[in-house]
């Protein structure tokens, strides 16, 4: 596939990151998994049951229960939330192989500035990690630490403490406004 670079008038074609997204089987078990360990905000929940839903997904039965969940203090854009949930009334779906290693599978990194912390407390909260925090010794996080653990529906998952210096340049932006 060709590369095509954009030009300054192309600039404003993607406006920002509207929201990421997951597929889930129960969406109140989720929607627990993602306030309570891993503390996002819940703006709002809606059941989708309608002819326009149906075809936007494609599904001529599609009937759904959503949910949207924002990072407490994120920076708002266009969007009111960060992360969406989908459950899939009908039809109904099947996980499938949730190996990290298969085309099409995600994850969703977090930045988090106290990794061992989360870990211990998400840990304590029945969590099931790939391994414990890691050192970054190698690209341009060096210095930083990361994790990767699995979430609601064996959901990928990555939390990322950057490094010191990064850190300390984003308070410092933060703090300038």
């Amino acid at each position: 596939m060709p590369v095509v670079a954009s030009s300054s008038t192309e600039r404003d074609y993607v406006l920002g990151v509207w929201h990421f997204s997951f597929t889930v089987s129960d969406l109140d078990g989720a929607v627990d998994f993602y306030t309570r360990l891993l503390r996002f905000e819940l703006i709002h929940i809606q059941e989708q049951n309608n002819e326009y839903t149906r075809r936007v997904v494609g599904y001529p039965d599609a009937h759904l229960r959503v949910a949207q969940l924002a990072v407490p203090g994120q920076p708002r854009g266009l969007s009111t939330h960060d992360l969406e949930l989908v459950h899939y009334l009908t039809p109904q779906g099947d996980r499938g192989d949730h190996n990290i290693y298969n085309p099409g599978q995600a994850h969703l990194a977090l930045t988090v500035d106290d990794l061992d912390a989360e870990y211990e407390r998400m840990l304590a909260g029945g969590v099931e990690f790939f391994s414990p925090p890691q050192a970054i010794t190698a690209g341009v996080n060096t210095g930083g630490s990361m994790v990767y653990l699995y979430g609601f529906d064996h959901l990928v998952h990555e939390l990322v403490q950057p490094p010191p210096q990064r850190l300390k340049e984003y308070r410092a932006r933060l703090a300038n406004g």
